[in-house]
């Protein structure tokens, strides 16, 4: 992960493109999280760094530093306990960073700054197809 796009940079959303969203989509989640923290030699927690759902289902990218969301897309709580992107600031080691974009056959009920457990249980039986992109980064020391 290139370091303008971590709390050593600017900290930056960064810019995503997919394509081959499958037929009956109605919306798309992006969750992006590190399942190595707090330490990758023992980890104990996945920690959230991004969480957006009801992405409009056409939507082909996330523009870097993005500030304005598409459509009706809606933004969920991260483990800094705030809305938005937070990037990678791992306190030891190479940590990795999943970003997991879904395909769901509905769009997903209203449920405010909901986080990454409340976005997936609403999105159980309604996952049409899965992606991933990995990045990793360890902070100089």
């Amino acid at each position: 992960v290139p370091a303008s796009y971590t709390c050593d940079g600017e900290n930056l959303s960064p810019p995503l493109v997919w394509s081959g969203v499958p037929k009956g989509t109605l919306s798309l989640t992006l969750i992006v999280d590190d399942p190595d923290a707090p330490d990758p030699e023992a980890p104990t927690m996945t920690w959230v760094h991004w969480v957006l759902y009801n992405i409009p289902s056409g939507t082909t990218a996330l523009a870097e530093a993005i500030t304005e969301l598409p459509g009706r897309t809606r933004e969920g709580l991260n483990d800094f306990l705030r809305t938005g992107y937070d990037g990678p600031c791992p306190p030891v080691g190479r940590h990795r960073y999943f970003h997991k974009l879904y395909a769901l056959d509905i769009v997903l009920p209203e449920m405010g700054e909901a986080t990454k457990a409340q976005v997936e249980e609403a999105m159980q039986g309604h996952i049409l197809a899965r992606t991933e992109l990995i990045g990793t980064y360890q902070r100089a020391e």
